[in-house]
């Protein structure tokens, strides 16, 4: 199973059931790519706890009217199939309401970010 997917599928569904908060098993590239979504405003706040002796992260999501923040998000790069984009490729997710997140080679960034420091990578996902 694809882990980043796992977690995505969690926010998601964490959003609709109404839930303020979501544990996921910890990882960094896991916690960066939170730290990116906590920038570009789709979660309130990220943070490293011990259950069970493990390491989870707990995410804190943004629910407006019971309404998540989190609309829908569109997994780009696979285990099976990786798909890149130059900083040139890079376009505005549903009209700049949305973003797309990126593994570059200084870290996992939006790609906002990315196209000002003219970075590309792999694309993980859009999220809007």
């Amino acid at each position: 199973m694809d882990p980043i997917a796992n977690m995505l599928v969690q926010l998601t569904n964490a959003g609709s059931a109404g839930r303020d908060t979501v544990s996921v098993p910890y990882s960094q590239i896991k916690e960066n790519i939170a730290n990116v979504l906590k920038a570009e405003g789709f979660i309130k706040g990220v943070e490293k706890k011990m259950e069970s002796k493990k390491p989870v992260l707990s995410i804190e999501l943004i629910l407006e009217n019971r309404i998540p923040k989190i609309k829908g998000i569109k997994r780009l790069s696979k285990t099976s199939k990786r798909v890149y984009k130059k900083s040139a490729e890079i376009r505005p997710v549903k009209n700049g309401y949305g973003a797309i997140v990126l593994s570059t080679p200084k870290g996992v960034m939006s790609g906002r970010d990315a196209k000002k420091q003219k970075l590309g990578g792999e694309a993980l996902f859009n999220i809007w």
